[in-house]
């Protein structure tokens, strides 16, 4: 190793060192990588040529190019064919990969292998080995065996990401950098809880501090020494389960940066970083947004598993991971028609493979790349789908991708610099979704599930709707909605008025204002810090057995899992909907209040509505924002989603039949030119069951 190499090492570990202790927040702005060309909408495939003969290489890549992909992603699992002993590296077999890629006009996203060591490493360096919560090491022979706070660990990946960009971070066929897979497991080592101790010490700076912020007097629990604090995998007290999760995405950001700051010291500025997130999108133990603020794009994996697509939640995933930098992002994985990890492994219907990679370019995918492309003979995922199987023939799927692509061909001209833009926001804060998660009060109490009721009604009829973190810019929004604002600190609570103030309307729905940033009870009534603007409190909480009747004059339905009673103090406090006359503590009081706040308005909704109740209610407020986009001449029928993605010289609308056995007429209520059928323009379109139809109006 080179002096500069050791040098470079140090700094890593330092700065690995302060962002784990202080849990320093990554900012974009430091970044000085340029995203990719967004000249057309890429798709690729997981390729593993370390798995395969080189004299196959040839007839994979000849496949690919017929399939129109114009990228692959390598690496992310070569750590043993890269350094298959310490210190003696291989890289030429990579290099060979690569430029026979560019032969076939494929670029290349290269991962740091960093997700599964390889035996010689783990077996050599204990230390570098995580512990379950159960306190067993784990084992050689899957992969995510390691610690991911262990220094050691960390310095060797910082070595091997090095030795890759020093190779290839001026190779211009490679156009961008993956950091490890699908970042996931925390450790319970002995080392990691000395670390997350020393990260408690640096934000509390003194144990007085600590143990009044937690309460600690409650069954003596107050600590005398730093060493004290235990770090488990079991419930505790709320504060220092909140604090473990904070720790667990600064120790994540600071192993990411140790390999981002290596790779962009040496590579080309056109060359983006990202990491895949795994987890169908929703894990929940460290925080999206914050993992990627240092990284050039956000990429996430697409799965459905068992069964088919839930259009919904898929949507809003999409827009979620869009939220997590406010900006197009990329699929760095989807599912070739089918996996192998899921209970029942059925295949995706006919079609219903390309419906999902059109659903997520809708919703602000930049690149669909498919896991994987070639199955593996032997290894934990030999039945997963992939576009070719075993003996390098394509298996059936092959033929839908090659359609796929053959469809990005013809669209690429009007998606080149496109994306959703909204002027509805919904605020995703997962300090809330933690504590609710730590002490959920009724086990039917589901975070996503409550989001999602809500996005269903913001998004009806094709309105695009942003998912964000509530300290996010929302000037540009004319509807906010919070759905479980539980942890509310004062901060962000004068954020969030200084939006109504300027004309904004804010909904925040049940258990907001709860909880101080500390996961303690905010010693006001909810909404704890906007409980005076709001001129108006919650009185009780309730866990509901049965559903109950809420409404008003006009509207009536049902409340179900939560409740809570509303007390509206000042005169100008709107009530909204109240209780029905037979429902206990709750009979006949407000379950929502709204007040008018300078040019804005903040409204309070203090159950879970069903689904109709829900979208009555916010609809009136949906009316300040911009109508859906109306190019039928007739509201939306079920099964049928339309996106539309634009810049300030174009729009362009993807409609998907969702349905796996309608096929269904629209009328379009001006002429358009559907991009998939030869430019023709229409006033009427038939969409087959997992049928995709791309409009751009006339120009």
């Amino acid at each position: 190793m080179t002096s500069t190499s050791n040098s470079m090492l140090v700094r890593a570990r330092n700065l690995s060192a302060l962002f784990v202790i202080f849990g320093i927040s990554l900012s974009a702005a430091n970044s000085q990588v340029t995203t990719p060309n967004s000249q057309t909408v890429q798709l690729g495939a997981a390729w593993y040529p370390e798995q395969w003969p080189e004299s196959r290489w040839e007839s994979d890549l000849t496949l690919m190019e017929q399939a129109h992909l114009t990228v692959a992603r390598v690496g992310e699992f070569a750590w043993a064919t890269l350094e298959p002993a310490e210190g003696r590296f291989d890289l030429d077999w990579l290099e060979r990969a690569i430029r026979l890629a560019e032969k076939h006009h494929i670029a290349i996203v290269l991962g740091t292998p960093t997700d599964a060591p390889p035996a010689w490493l783990t077996s050599k360096y204990p230390s570098t080995r995580g512990m379950n919560a159960d306190g067993r090491l784990r084992e050689h022979g899957n992969r995510r065996q390691f610690s991911y706070s262990s220094p050691l660990y960390r310095r060797m990946c910082v070595d091997l990401a090095t030795r890759l960009a020093k190779r290839f971070g001026r190779d211009p066929n490679v156009i961008g950098w993956q950091i490890g897979n699908e970042i996931a497991d925390e450790s319970f080592d002995p080392a990691t809880r000395a670390q997350f101790q020393a990260f408690l010490r640096a934000k509390y700076k003194t144990l007085d501090n600590l143990n009044a912020h937690w309460t600690t007097e409650y069954w003596s629990q107050a600590y005398t020494a730093w060493s004290q604090i235990p770090l488990n995998g079991e419930n505790g007290n709320p504060a220092l389960m909140l604090e473990h999760r904070h720790f667990v995405t600064a120790t994540w950001q600071s192993f990411l940066h140790d390999q981002i700051a290596a790779i962009r010291a040496l590579a080309d500025k056109g060359q983006f970083v990202t990491t895949n997130v795994g987890g169908l999108g929703w894990t929940d133990n460290w925080d999206h947004y914050k993992i990627n603020q240092e990284l050039d794009l956000a990429s996430w994996d697409d799965y459905v598993g068992t069964g088919h697509l839930n259009v919904l939640r898929n949507a809003f995933m999409n827009d979620f991971v869009r939220g997590w930098k406010r900006k197009n992002f990329w699929v760095m994985e989807t599912e070739p028609g089918t996996v192998n990890w899921s209970p029942l492994n059925n295949s995706l219907d006919p079609g219903e493979t390309r419906a999902l990679a059109w659903q997520t370019i809708g919703h602000g995918a930049d690149a669909v790349l498919y896991w994987q492309w070639r199955s593996a003979l032997n290894g934990q995922e030999q039945y997963h789908g992939a576009l070719v199987g075993p003996d390098g023939t394509p298996l059936p799927i092959y033929d839908e991708v090659q359609q796929f692509g053959s469809d990005l061909l013809k669209t690429s001209a009007a998606l080149r610099d496109t994306t959703p833009t909204a002027d509805v926001a919904l605020l995703i804060d997962y300090d809330s979704r933690w504590a609710i998660e730590f002490q959920p009060f009724n086990k039917n109490y589901d975070v996503l599930q409550v989001a999602l009721d809500y996005y269903q009604a913001l998004s009806a009829g094709g309105r695009t709707v942003d998912a964000v973190s509530p300290d996010a810019p929302l000037s540009q929004y004319k509807l906010v909605v919070a759905p479980s604002l539980n942890v509310l600190p004062q901060s962000l609570a004068d954020h969030l008025l200084d939006y109504v103030r300027s004309g904004g309307q804010l909904v925040l729905g049940p258990r907001s204002g709860m909880k101080d940033e500390f996961d303690a009870l905010d010693p006001h009534r909810q909404p704890g810090p906007l409980a005076d603007a709001l001129g108006g409190r919650v009185d009780q909480y309730y866990a509901l057995e049965s559903p109950i009747a809420v409404g008003n004059a006009s509207s009536r339905g049902t409340a179900s899992i939560w409740a809570e009673r509303l007390n509206a103090i000042s005169a100008d406090t709107h009530i909204l909907l109240r209780y029905g006359s037979d429902d206990g503590w709750l009979k006949d009081r407000p379950a929502a209040l709204s007040r008018n706040i300078g040019g804005g308005s903040l409204t309070y909704i203090g159950a879970l509505l069903d689904q109709k109740l829900l979208a009555t209610t916010l609809a009136p407020m949906l009316q300040h924002a911009s109508a859906p986009s109306a190019i039928f001449a007739a509201p939306l029928p079920p099964d049928i989603e339309l996106c539309r993605r634009e810049n300030p010289a174009n729009a362009v609308f993807i409609v998907i039949n969702h349905s796996r056995t309608s096929t269904i007429h629209l009328k379009l209520a001006a002429p358009a030119r559907n991009l998939l059928d030869s430019n023709k323009t229409i006033n009427t379109l038939d969409l087959q069951p997992q049928a995709v139809a791309v409009l751009q109006a006339p120009q």
